[in-house]
């Protein structure tokens, strides 16, 4: 089933409940509108974000670029979102998880609620174990969120999800441009690491790209069974 109008449940108790669900310790973004700031005027800062939405005036701001280490010595590139719109995206994501986690394959444990590395780990072991398997292929996909094609997200988004209003809202958070020692620039592809919707983003594509593949093309080819 394809959902075409699911836009208008983005009201104002909803938001309300983006706004319960966001993280209020990280740091702000590059309005500097912090979560205690939001909350103290809330009611009518979500009345006025409603209206906003409703009438298709909201703009995703640029979000701000920062780098971290990571554990090899290298840095990867995480993005700030204002508070404001952490609260938009949350809302988007509540609504992306209820259609599309059911059709996400229990073995992906990338990024979703009750899954975790752990589990990831645990049922590989068992799988080894109880079907013999002796060859394991470990890759990465190397900068995913860096270089994610912005046509074929959309394509794939829209097998289930082909609601103008949050095709529309998507679309503003990828051409937001990423803001990075006071310079603006606008990347051709990519969704901010870091970002609120970037996950359910990233697991969307990755399902209809590797999972699917994996499910309907080579586990079918491989006789001795893979997992």
């Amino acid at each position: 089933m394809v959902f075409n109008n699911v836009f208008h449940l983005i009201d104002r108790a909803f938001l309300l409940e983006a706004y319960h669900q966001t993280h209020k310790s990280s740091a702000p973004g590059m309005d500097q509108v912090t979560a205690q700031q939001y909350a103290e005027n809330l009611d009518e800062n979500l009345r006025e974000l409603h209206e906003r939405l409703r009438d298709n005036r909201y703009v995703a701001p640029p979000v701000e670029r920062v780098w971290i280490e990571k554990e090899d010595g290298k840095k990867r590139p995480i993005g700030k979102p204002g508070f404001e719109d952490k609260i938009v995206q949350r809302a988007v994501v509540m609504l992306l998880e209820a259609i599309f986690e059911p059709d996400l394959h229990a073995f992906s444990h990338g990024f979703r609620k009750g899954h975790s590395q752990h589990q990831a780990l645990h049922e590989l072991r068992e799988q080894c174990r109880k079907l013999n398997i002796t060859w394991r292929v470990d890759a990465d996909v190397s900068e995913f969120f860096d270089t994610l094609d912005w046509s074929h997200l959309r394509a794939f988004i829209q097998q289930r999800v082909n609601d103008g209003g949050i095709l529309r809202l998507i679309g503003t958070w990828l051409h937001a441009g990423v803001l990075e020692a006071g310079a603006l620039s606008s990347p051709d592809k990519g969704t901010p690491q870091g970002g609120v919707v970037s996950p359910i983003l990233a697991n969307v594509f990755l399902h209809y790209v590797l999972d699917e593949w994996l499910v309907k093309v080579v586990q079918p080819r491989i006789r001795a069974g893979a997992l």
